[in-house]
């Protein structure tokens, strides 16, 4: 059994709500060992400041 494989089984066995520890961590693992080209975390910066200014609310589209 590979190490993914038995991380897969111990996930298995985990409560909705450690599942979804996991799953917050994992994002933020991912998130910070991703390389952002410049001009888009430029954009993310500028987006992040207007929502914060009530410039633009926050919104998520499908």
């Amino acid at each position: 059994m590979s190490k993914v494989e038995q991380i897969q089984a111990e996930l298995e066995g985990l409560s909705p709500a450690d599942l979804k520890r996991v799953h917050d961590w994992l994002d933020e693992l991912i998130e910070d060992r991703l390389e952002l080209a410049p001009d888009f975390e430029a954009a993310i910066r500028e987006s992040e400041s207007e929502m914060a200014a009530g410039l633009r609310p926050r919104v998520r589209r499908p």
